[in-house]
């Protein structure tokens, strides 16, 4: 799937402009925070935000300025996991789940080296994916993504254990978030 495509998609599940008083990111448009929004220079009254700075707050801060483009180039699906759980999530947040599954999938070091769980996407991380790939193929695409779904459900879970107001979201994060790409 396209960087194009996926970012359809995204907008396409986050809808038009809300402000649940229960949502901790608050008014949001497009999937799109305030908070991210005024990051990106925009001023304006939320529930007006042009889809076309969306559309550029997707690519630059949730695919290629994260650098999960590279993890796409490696494993698609990845790729399109990291972006989707980034949006959802957070970058660092996707990226400490793909550095935490390669962790433990390296056989106790014997297919690659422990890396970094900082977060961020970059050599290190791409080459051990890349080991990882080389090792397991096609299925290892398929592991890896049952991982991250599992971290995933993981954490939306603890956010609702710690913040019953969450709760009234868990069910829509796990129903379109949470395997979705299996």
């Amino acid at each position: 799937m396209t960087i194009e495509a996926m970012i359809d998609a995204v907008i396409g599940r986050e809808g038009g402009y809300t402000n649940n008083p229960a949502d901790r990111g608050g008014p949001t448009r497009w999937g799109i925070t305030e908070q991210t929004a005024r990051a990106y220079g925009y001023s304006g009254a939320m529930n007006v935000l042009p889809r076309e700075l969306a559309v550029e707050i997707y690519r630059k801060r949730y695919w290629t300025g994260v650098g999960f483009n590279n993890v796409g180039a490696v494993y698609p699906k990845v790729g399109e996991e990291m972006f989707d759980t980034g949006i959802n999530m957070g970058p660092a947040t996707a990226g400490k789940f793909l550095q935490r599954a390669l962790n433990v999938l390296n056989r106790g070091h014997s297919d690659y080296g422990d890396i970094g769980v900082d977060g961020l996407i970059g050599p290190g991380t791409i080459a051990a994916l890349k080991a990882y790939a080389a090792k397991r193929g096609a299925e290892g695409e398929a592991v890896l993504l049952r991982a991250l779904d599992g971290l995933q459900a993981a954490r939306y879970i603890d956010i609702a254990e710690k913040s019953p107001s969450q709760e009234s979201f868990v069910y829509g994060w796990l129903r379109t978030r949470v395997g979705a790409l299996a």
